[in-house]
């Protein structure tokens, strides 16, 4: 099943395989020194440090003391969604208007996209690919990377409403807006999406009632309000996005007011450390980064951005980490090195990038973490993931024993046993 824009060598494919003298970083429940683990087809078999290995397990793997991980999910992405940036008919993730959400981010994923096989190099297996632009700019969705379409890639079940929450922040060191209009934008902003919420509701009344209504008394076709109703009914999750700390505190007040508050996931939250304390205490998970970035204020400490998620752990916010990058999706391990080391530890941040994810997106009982009964999706490598010399030796999606190729693999091959090939 190969996903990738090139051409590969060998496909893809599930064999029954045991992996062997390995350190096995369960994440869930320790480390298992010179440990096997057994997949049979698409599922942990069995791990352990005294596992037998079946007689009719094909193939071994002797991982001669390397490490098993699970694959690391990035938790805000828009990968697969831009493959040239400076060419718009390859940038897919923004529609036109400022209320899209029967947008669905997964229709426009790209499946050949020469940035998947890269990433998934770094260990990196799954990620949320999001839509951005306007207020409602549509719907994100967990994808797994590798699939031939859209469809196959997709974790079932799994689709966030993106909602970009009125913001009091400036839009760069180009917003030359004083402060008394950013904060009448926002306002005006604020009384938009209430207004909209309110009509979105009366429209799913309006619809749970057609069965019971007279022939031919319908309501108008209106795919926005449609794709809303499961919103506005408790029905589909909330990706809130805010940053400011100011704008996160509207935001946790706005959805309890609504009655959401169990509903929503804080996406962004560059300054959550500000309001750690109010966030922990509303119980909302928060999906931050990136983490390698510059600060959102120019008075703060140079290194607030890598610390921000180690002071919300240290609060008791439950924390996963996302890049919010398209092409550079990769470095999603370095991103948690850095939160590892400015203050939230290497277990924490390991944890923000596996199984801390996968209980936000309630898919924590198929990935996350190394356990019997899980899906094969992990990876071996010869070191730390979060140290840029290590390399991934070894990569199962869904036991699907994946290729170690990209386009950069391909080129260094190339280059690296070159021959002139010309006639001086």
């Amino acid at each position: 099943m190969p996903t990738d824009s090139f051409a590969q060598n060998t496909p893809a494919q599930r064999t029954d395989i045991a992996i062997t003298n390995a350190r096995l970083v369960t994440v869930t429940n320790g480390v298992i020194e010179n440990g096997t683990l057994v997949i049979r087809a698409d599922t942990i078999a069995a791990l352990g440090a005294d596992v037998e290995v079946p007689d009719d397990i094909p193939a071994r793997f002797n991982a001669d003391g390397q490490s098993v991980y699970p694959g690391l999910i990035d938790s805000g992405t828009r990968l697969g969604l831009v493959e040239i940036s400076s060419l718009s008919e390859t940038r897919d993730f923004s529609e036109i208007g400022d209320l899209t959400p029967h947008m669905q981010a997964l229709t426009a994923v790209n499946p050949n996209s020469v940035s998947i096989p890269v990433t998934r190099l770094n260990g990196v297996t799954t990620v949320i690919t999001e839509p951005s632009g306007g207020q409602w700019p549509g719907q994100a969705a967990l994808i797994d990377l590798l699939g031939y379409t859209p469809q196959q890639m997709h974790v079932a079940g799994v689709q966030y409403m993106v909602l970009n929450f009125p913001s009091t922040g400036r839009r760069g060191t180009g917003d030359t807006r004083s402060e008394e209009d950013i904060e009448q934008e926002a306002q005006e902003a604020l009384e938009a999406l209430n207004e909209l919420w309110d009509d979105a509701t009366l429209y799913a009344e309006i619809q749970a009632r057609q069965d019971e209504a007279e022939p031919g008394h319908f309501t108008e076709y209106a795919p926005a309000y449609d794709a809303l109703v499961p919103v506005v009914t408790g029905e589909q999750p909330i990706m809130l996005k805010a940053d400011k700390a100011a704008d996160i505190l509207d935001a946790l007040a706005w959805a309890e007011e609504r009655g959401i508050t169990d509903q929503i996931v804080l996406s962004g939250a560059s300054e959550g450390w500000r309001v750690a304390d109010t966030i922990a205490e509303a119980g909302v998970p928060v999906l931050t980064g990136p983490v390698i970035a510059l600060p959102s204020r120019q008075s703060d400490r140079y290194d607030k951005p890598y610390a921000n998620a180690g002071l919300m752990h240290e609060a008791g916010v439950q924390v996963a980490l996302r890049t919010g990058e398209d092409s550079n999706v990769r470095n999603l391990p370095f991103h948690a090195g850095f939160a590892a080391a400015y203050g939230m530890g290497a277990d924490a941040a390991l944890e923000a990038i596996t199984i801390v994810p996968a209980r936000i997106f309630g898919i924590d009982d198929r990935v996350g973490s190394l356990e019997v009964g899980k899906q094969a999706t992990l990876f071996v490598a010869d070191g730390d993931p979060f140290e840029p010399a290590t390399q991934v030796t070894r990569l199962h999606i869904n036991g699907y024993n994946v290729p170690l190729q990209s386009r950069h693999t391909e080129l260094y091959d190339e280059f690296i046993e070159r021959s002139p090939g010309l006639d001086k």
